[in-house]
């Protein structure tokens, strides 16, 4: 795809945005420092900035981190701008230059960042509505959901799984010398021989368990823990483990079996589920449509035909745009 000058498409500078307002800014930053040598101010101003937040660093030597990759060199040099105003390590460049090659950082992906990431850490990973199976070596069964990504250890007779992103289940094999254990971003699971799902997200790890017995640690520092019996369920956040809550496993597990059920549930929360099976936005356009409370059993390898389903159901419109956007309204 050819690269347009942002002077030759009306945009600024100040228009090179992404949906990210943190990339935005790591953005914004990464040009400024490029574009002339920065004053006492300028970098006093950088450096409240990275101590706003975590996650400001974390954007910005992301930015740094392809700046100096092979593939983003590549793809700098097949731009129409001078090669050497361009790449000229431990020198300043041109706003313009700087500008412009901010935009192939863009391309590039570089606010996919966190996925590449997990991507590298990972023994394992399913896209966008995919599932699969896995065999593991100590002859347990790990099945991923949709988005999901792990990473394995093995070695010197540990069985540990890091659940990077996204969902999986597991039917461990009993072998009490060697406990089975599963990490997610808030919460470990502890187990001899039986069978439970993980779930991990932004804000929690959802842990539901079919049979056996499992305990569930926070990774706290109050280390809070619980322990499930079939049918039970448990969240961890940052900060705590829940109380233990009843989980209707053939519910709360049906993805294994290709489909989602609810009932009573609020179609925002179904809407929410329903967006990792689904490769293209879907929107709400009004939010009384998430309150509307539904209930149903769908497929998961037809998420339009569903939500089309709900959308009639809640007499609600349905629109579809190229590209893949849904909208409800």
């Amino acid at each position: 795809m050819g690269h347009q000058d942002a002077h030759e498409t009306g945009q600024t500078d100040s228009e090179l945005t992404h949906a990210d307002p943190v990339g935005d800014q790591a953005l914004d930053w990464f040009v400024r420092l490029r574009g002339a040598e920065p004053d006492g101010v300028t970098e006093g101003a950088f450096k409240a900035w990275l101590g706003e937040d975590p996650r400001h660093e974390a954007a910005f030597r992301a930015l740094e981190t392809l700046w100096n990759s092979k593939p983003f060199l590549d793809a700098v040099m097949a731009l129409p701008v001078a090669k050497s105003a361009l790449i000229r390590p431990k020198r300043r460049f041109p706003k313009q230059a700087a500008a412009l090659a901010a935009s192939v950082l863009l391309a590039a992906g570089v606010w996919q960042y966190p996925a590449l990431n997990i991507a590298f850490q990972a023994d394992y990973l399913t896209g966008t509505g995919s599932q699969t199976t896995v065999s593991l070596p100590d002859g347990s069964t790990m099945m991923l959901n949709t988005g999901t990504a792990v990473a394995l250890d093995f070695d010197a007779g540990k069985r540990h799984i890091r659940l990077l992103r996204g969902e999986a289940f597991f039917d461990v094999v009993h072998d009490a010398a060697h406990p089975f254990t599963v990490s997610g971003q808030y919460g470990a699971v502890e187990v001899l021989g039986t069978a439970f799902s993980v779930k991990t997200g932004d804000d929690e790890d959802e842990v539901v368990l079919e049979r056996g017995r499992v305990q569930v640690l926070c990774l706290c520092e109050n280390q809070g823990k619980a322990e499930l019996a079939p049918g039970e369920a448990v969240s961890v956040t940052a900060s705590a483990v829940s109380p233990v809550h009843a989980a209707d496993p053939s519910t709360a597990l049906a993805w294994r079996d290709g489909r989602i059920i609810f009932e009573n549930a609020r179609l925002g929360t179904v809407l929410e589920e329903l967006r990792r099976y689904h490769r293209g936005p879907i929107m709400v356009a009004d939010e009384r449509v998430n309150l509307m409370v539904v209930t149903g059993n769908y497929r998961l390898d037809d998420v339009e035909g569903a939500l089309k389903t709900l959308a009639d159901a809640a007499g609600v419109g349905f629109y579809r745009i190229p590209g893949g956007l849904i909208i409800l309204r």
